[in-house]
């Protein structure tokens, strides 16, 4: 039951701090508990986000393991992006009853949710990002239908161009045929020496019109647009034509994929020998859920985090690539496992674990006993944990460097920490991640100017 409030809770919508004229709206009534909205809170924040205010109200009271009290009554506070259909909690309050305060946390890591059609929070994202009516709501809607007619009208547009193309192919290619045949028809008395010379050149240049498209004036900007459509319905990936080297051309929020200067992964090598300061890993056991995203496994945690150089940043999840992305002196791993850190200010620091086949890894077994059946689908296991410290080696020293995040976007300015000393994990561990992504890795970029440090 705990399990399932802490699941309904970070899906309820955020909001300001709690008011006593809050006006709650009912979203579903279930046996032993119902889901309500504060509408009049619902707003507009920023890079188009919309924030709201949720609660559970329970039949009966459950007790609360942090204080050993009884609450009734969960408020939370929720951001959601409508656009994506995602969402992240901010803010929980637990109530004794009506009124009743029993405690309140902010949460510290928030982790972006996706939105299960059909469910809870999809009833949730419906309310909260519905339009309001009036001019405002009238005018959102006719920029929608003009920008879905204008795109579909330039859709229209390149097919009939490439129609177009075509017909004047065949057309030409009709009237060589027919100049042809009406040369071979002409009676022999009739044809000139110089004719008939020409003849097999025609017939040769007829049968080349035909393997080869004709030189004609083409309309760039309908060429441009038609291929701009068609690299838009391409998903990243890692072969065909989402591979990596093409990220950078199939949408335009992915350019710094192909142009930008501090990319990774990269061949570590030639690196400055320093004292490093040591990272401070503060990892302690954590409740953790499982995804599988269509490109890697990825698991989400909380309540973990470093410091390096002053700056605390927070674990957020991390997630599996084969082999590995990273090189050390030209020499790649059976895996790598790069957890992803995040600071208040929103910088991102990921340390990068590298794996190898030897004994069996205990963390990365209760990954694989709890992996989702379906893609895209959450498995949080209720009653089970993970001890994050346990990942950590005895021997800490590290390569550091300035690059990117390995998947579209490829963000840049990442700090990157390679551990140098690998882990373990067992041959069946390793067949079990093969048989889901057999290579799952972006080739190595240029290093271009950047600095490497390692660890003396």
């Amino acid at each position: 039951m705990l399990s399932d409030l802490r699941l309904l809770a970070i899906s309820l919508v955020a909001a300001v701090p709690v008011t006593a004229s809050a006006s709650w709206q009912l979203i579903s009534d279930e046996p032993g508990r119902r889901i309500e909205l504060d509408r009049a809170s619902i707003k507009k924040v920023e890079k188009g986000k919309t924030e709201a205010h949720g609660r559970i109200v329970l039949d009966k009271p459950i007790v609360d393991p942090r204080t050993s009290s009884s609450y009734r009554i969960v408020e939370a506070v929720n951001r959601y992006d409508c656009a994506t259909r995602s969402y992240s909690t901010l803010q929980r309050r637990y109530f004794k009853d009506e009124g009743e305060l029993l405690r309140e946390e902010a949460v510290r890591v928030q982790i972006e949710m996706p939105v299960r059609t059909g469910m809870l929070d999809d009833k949730l994202l419906r309310e909260v990002c519905r339009p309001k009516p009036g001019n405002d709501a009238l005018m959102a809607a006719k920029k929608t239908a003009e920008k879905v007619s204008a795109a579909a009208g330039e859709l229209r547009k390149a097919n009939e161009a490439l129609v177009r193309k075509e017909v004047r192919r065949a057309n030409l290619r009709t009237q060589d045929e027919e100049r042809i045949e009406l040369e071979d028809a002409r009676p022999p008395a009739r044809q000139s020496t110089s004719n008939a010379a020409r003849r097999p050149a025609m017939h040769a240049a007829a049968r080349q019109a035909q393997r080869q498209p004709a030189s004609l004036p083409t309309d760039s900007q309908e060429e441009d647009l038609f291929a701009a459509y068609a690299q838009a319905q391409i998903p990243w990936s890692y072969e065909g034509e989402g591979r990596p080297e093409n990220w950078g051309k199939l949408r335009p929020d992915y350019a710094t994929c192909a142009d930008g200067e501090r990319q990774s992964p990269i061949d570590i090598r030639d690196g400055f020998r320093v004292d490093l300061e040591p990272i401070r890993f503060t990892y302690r056991p954590s409740q953790f859920r499982v995804i599988d995203n269509g490109h890697t496994i990825q698991v989400d945690v909380g309540g973990s985090h470093i410091g390096l150089l002053g700056k605390t940043y927070d674990l957020i999840q991390f997630h599996f690539h084969r082999p590995s992305e990273e090189r050390i002196d030209g020499q790649s791993f059976d895996m790598v496992m790069h957890l992803v850190h995040k600071s208040e200010d929103g910088d991102l620091a990921v340390v990068a674990l590298l794996l190898e086949q030897g004994m069996e890894n205990p963390l990365i077994q209760s990954v694989w006993n709890n992996l989702p059946l379906e893609k895209n689908e959450y498995v949080q296991p209720p009653d089970q944990g993970i001890d994050l410290a346990s990942l950590i080696p005895e021997d800490r020293s590290y390569y550091t460097y300035m690059g990117s995040l390995t998947t579209p976007p490829c963000t840049e300015d990442v700090l990157w920490l390679v551990l140098k000393q690998t882990q373990q994990l067992s041959p069946e561990q390793l067949r079990i991640f093969s048989r889901l992504y057999p290579y799952n890795a972006r080739p190595v970029q240029p290093k271009h100017s950047r600095m490497i440090k390692e660890s003396r």
